[in-house]
């Protein structure tokens, strides 16, 4: 019934002039019987301008008893883009077999699972329907085909399928395949290795300056001991906040994450960071300023490490919500399992190779404390600065471009001005990072002004302004068609039947979705080459009910993720790209496709 209603749903956006789409279970009518032989007679009835996937049709022996699959006799199939398909209601022979335990009339469970779609452009979920038989097992001599019998078959253009085709995989499948057939041990160790490579990505970053924070906070008498054991309960904390958010995604196909970057949230813990820097800078004495907080975190240890923990567990979820491969694939596989116990037990070995630096970052905080002075006023300041740059960092998620731009050239001033850029008795050093700092951040406000707002290129408007108009006619641009649910990307679909077509995973609070754009997309060959696709943009950034029905039907736990259509409006499985991915290896992909 559910799925009735949902096909129902995706239905209602056709117009009377569009072709009419079959029900499932007008499009797809499976049957199967036991002959005298004691074989499988297995067919799928389909309807007119409807196939089947030759890697979706599975045929299974549930029952264990000692009864299973010799070999299977399937037709021969046709290619359709990358896929072979079945065609033509496909018969299938299933050759059965006996273990030596196994005596008389058994009763035998055989599962025939497809998934197809409609040559107008819709693709059905996939289905599984249960057969249940009698089997004789005297009549069972170890699954021998007759040659007589493969004779016959061969004559009606039908061979023998007695391999699974393997399939090429995306990263993330492959990875999510690994954990399914690979060694624990080694699993997780690889797992482990997967988050020592993601500490070095953007998402981790902002976590530096609020774990050094934590540490530089407690003030005097921090020895390396304590630094060390508060960096790892932050981490810790960090790594179980991964882990839970992972396996209820991997479970219930949602984004905890996500879930967690609307306003509201994003506004109260930019302020949290806000007020922690204001402590730093001596307005206050407050080991953590938000109220639940400063309450955990008093002058015991135990509560000291209780505020450090609700700091690891928050930040891991609202700071740093990013997606990869590795975790993409984890996720994949709690999705496909159910297996909660080793899926989440690889998060969490990824979780903690993650956090593996900021312990280090976290022990060298504490270890190089300086002692109470002037360095002590300064090293705080600067830890400071860096909270409040986290804070303008998350605004980024919810307010204008501009706004942000603006922020973080104010702060750049201000920082370079309380360093002492212009101060004839300021120390060289600081005088000279002053100097620096201060120079970029009114760059940021010339080119703010100039309608720059690149934090990287704060003066790219005066280049621009010198170029010939035939060279911006030269430049390519990238044009997004922007969907925010099922039925408006169907739409879309199906206007460009016939089209390579691109669909772009987004959202304005992804970090790696800002640097997709801003490097990879930005790339002139990249760019060039887009022009061969229509492109689409899946916009996930308000988390609505519709939003996490498109993410859910496309496997998609977060973004950014770009998933490739063919001519034919079948996905391109092996292309798929989860995270963030360099000009170079895109324009590899693309060239593929």
């Amino acid at each position: 019934m559910k799925k009735i209603i949902s096909f129902v749903l995706l239905s209602t956006f056709l117009f009377a002039a569009q072709p009419k789409f079959l029900m499932p279970e007008e499009a797809f009518k499976p049957t199967a019987k036991l002959n005298d032989k004691m074989q499988i007679e297995a067919i799928v009835g389909i309807a007119d301008e409807i196939y089947l996937y030759e890697s979706a049709l599975k045929l299974e022996i549930t029952s264990k008893n000692g009864i299973t699959i010799k070999d299977i006799v399937s037709p021969k199939t046709i290619k359709h883009g990358e896929d072979n398909i079945y065609k033509n209601s496909p018969k299938f022979i299933v050759n059965l077999k006996k273990e030596p335990s196994a005596t008389g009339v058994l009763n035998v469970e055989f599962k025939l699972s497809y998934q197809g779609c409609s040559e107008q452009g819709l693709c059905y979920e996939p289905e599984s329907k249960i057969f249940k038989f009698d089997v004789d097992s005297s009549k069972l001599d170890g699954g021998e085909v007759k040659s007589s019998l493969l004779k016959k078959i061969d004559e009606k253009n039908i061979i023998q399928n007695t391999k699974v085709k393997q399939q090429k995989l995306s990263e993330s499948d492959t990875i999510a395949d690994s954990l399914k057939h690979g060694n624990m041990l080694l699993v997780l160790l690889t797992f482990f290795g997967f988050g020592l490579l993601l500490s070095l990505t953007p998402c981790v970053f902002p976590m530096i300056p609020i774990i050094s924070g934590i540490i530089i906070s407690h003030g005097e008498g921090l020895t390396t001991k304590k630094a060390f054991i508060l960096s790892v309960i932050y981490v810790f904390a960090m790594a179980i906040a991964y882990t839970i958010a992972g396996v209820l995604a991997g479970l219930f196909g949602s984004n905890l994450q996500s879930a967690l970057q609307n306003p509201i949230v994003i506004y109260s813990f930019s302020a949290i960071f806000v007020a922690l820097a204001l402590s730093m800078f001596g307005f206050y004495e407050l080991k953590l300023p938000d109220k639940l907080v400063a309450k955990v975190s008093s002058n015991s240890n135990r509560s000291g490490f209780i505020g450090v923990a609700i700091m690891g567990f928050f930040s891991a979820l609202i700071v740093g919500p990013c997606v990869a491969a590795p975790l993409a694939g984890a996720l994949v596989y709690i999705g496909q399992t159910g297996d909660a116990l080793l899926g989440g037990m690889a998060l969490f070995s990824m979780s903690i190779g993650m956090g593996a630096p900021l312990i280090i970052v976290g022990v060298s905080a504490g270890r190089f404390m300086p002692r109470p002075g002037a360095w002590m006023t300064m090293i705080s300041a600067v830890f400071g600065v860096m909270m409040l740059g986290v804070a303008i960092w998350m605004l980024e998620r919810v307010v204008d471009n501009s706004v942000v731009v603006m922020l973080y050239s104010m702060l750049g001033i201000s920082f370079g001005l309380y360093l002492g850029a212009f101060e004839n008795s300021a120390h060289i050093f600081r005088k000279s990072m002053g100097m620096i700092i201060f120079i970029y951040s009114v760059a940021l406000f010339v080119g703010l002004m100039g309608g720059s707002g690149s934090m990287t290129k704060p003066l790219e408007f005066l280049k621009q302004s010198t170029l010939s108009a035939s060279t911006k006619q030269n430049s390519q641009e990238v044009n997004f068609i922007k969907v925010s649910s099922i039925k408006e990307l169907d739409v879309v679909l199906s206007k460009n039947h016939g089209k390579k077509i691109m669909l772009d995973f987004s959202a304005k609070w992804c970090t790696s979705c800002k640097e997709l754009d801003e490097i990879t997309f930005s790339d002139e060959k990249v760019k060039a080459k887009m022009g061969e696709f229509i492109l689409i943009r899946a916009d996930l950034t308000d988390n609505t009910q519709e939003q996490k029905d498109l993410s859910k039907k496309y496997g998609v736990f977060g973004p950014p993720a770009i998933i490739f259509f063919d001519k034919e409006l079948n996905i391109i499985s092996s292309k798929t790209v989860i995270g963030f991915i360099e000009a170079n290896n895109f324009l590899e992909i693309l060239n593929t496709i």
